[in-house]
């Protein structure tokens, strides 16, 4: 497979190399590519999470144990007055 590189990202791995962090191009590369996966891989971690929290969420609801937004953005705010008047 032959890539093309931008010339921002081909001057961007020759400065990596010329600082002595990565013994080669080719390594610059890898840790990129490794660096990509961990994000995605997190990403889609998170992704699950989220979802599994809103099907708790949405049956929490579902048995009536939500609370209505009125309450929700009130105690928020209480909590807002509350670390201002800590800081002051």
């Amino acid at each position: 497979m032959n890539i093309s590189l931008k010339p921002e990202h081909e001057q961007f791995i020759q400065s990596q190399v010329a600082s002595g962090r990565f013994a080669n191009q080719e390594e610059v590369i890898d840790i990129a590519f490794r660096l990509l996966e961990k994000l995605y891989g997190e990403y889609e971690q998170w992704i699950e999470e989220t979802r599994n929290k809103i099907d708790i969420g949405i049956a929490e609801l579902d048995r009536g144990e939500g609370l209505d937004g009125e309450t929700v953005v009130a105690g928020i705010l209480e909590r807002f007055k509350k670390a201002r008047q800590e800081q002051e």
